[in-house]
């Protein structure tokens, strides 16, 4: 039984949405809820490197997938399914079936909360989830330059046509401080997706700095919230992750009603 299913989306790639997914699923995590990740991002699916995973899940004679568990974390990834270098060239009955199999063919036993890595964009991956099950919301993940946060926009709007509630943006890459001198650098911008959170009226669920560490301990299978906890970096994701369990809650409370449950 799973309670809260959140995509996690963004309107381009390149903005850090897979290492977002992966750090806010840690931090969940130490929190104490059970959480798992459905890593659906199938034209670059990222999930088992950035959390180290090796072992490759079991398929069962009714062909039901058990997640692999890598930090606490429950995973299945479209990556354990594929060669390496191997594209994925799919139209969209396959894609919508991968979704369903990684959704309703896996055992994903007792969560609190699944995080759904979704390709880049507004295609069919996402159309297929919006429309196969019931969501509690979805995270928009956005770099502060004007270029992403517009392709952003796109994203918050497409979840709302679907009738699929935004439970808030989170700003990655947000400015670069050094480590040697502590000058920040806003190398594309910051503060942007605060700003456009406030004009759309969703949340906003925090700043990610843009640190050399996230990108060392994310090759290393290592996030930083479990590398680095007393980092700034890490501290930024365990203050997002408060905020998009907070708008969880939030939005329970708003709909009067216990949080949506679904069994597979």
């Amino acid at each position: 039984m799973i309670k809260h299913i959140i995509p996690i989306a963004s309107g381009k790639g390149g903005v850090g949405k897979s290492t977002v997914t992966a750090n806010l699923a840690l931090a969940l995590a130490k929190s104490g809820a059970s959480v798992g990740i459905a890593d659906v991002d199938v034209y670059g699916p990222t999930i088992p490197t950035l959390l180290g995973v090796t072992a490759e899940p079991e398929v069962d004679a009714h062909r039901r997938i058990t997640p692999v568990t890598s930090h606490g974390v429950k995973v299945v990834s479209m990556g354990f399914f594929m060669k390496p270098g191997e594209a994925t060239i799919w139209r969209g009955p396959m894609l919508h079936k991968t979704v369903e199999q990684f959704l309703k063919g896996v055992q994903w036993g007792e969560l609190d909360y699944l995080l759904v890595d979704t390709p880049p964009g507004t295609g069919d991956v996402t159309l297929s989830l919006c429309q196969s099950i019931p969501m509690t919301g979805a995270v928009i993940v956005s770099t502060p330059q004007d270029v992403a946060l517009n392709v952003a926009q796109r994203a918050i709007a497409m979840f709302k046509k679907l009738n699929a509630p935004i439970l808030g943006i989170v700003e990655n890459m947000s400015a670069y401080v050094c480590s040697h001198c502590g000058e920040r650098d806003e190398i594309f911008g910051s503060g942007g997706a605060r700003k456009t959170a406030q004009r759309l009226s969703v949340p906003f669920l925090g700043e990610i700095p843009l640190v050399t560490a996230i990108r060392q301990q994310s090759d290393a299978g290592r996030p930083i919230v479990l590398a680095e906890p007393d980092s700034a970096a890490a501290k930024a994701f365990l203050a997002a992750a408060e905020q998009l369990a907070a708008q969880v809650r939030l939005r329970a409370a708003q709909q009067d009603a216990a949080p949506v449950k679904v069994s597979f």
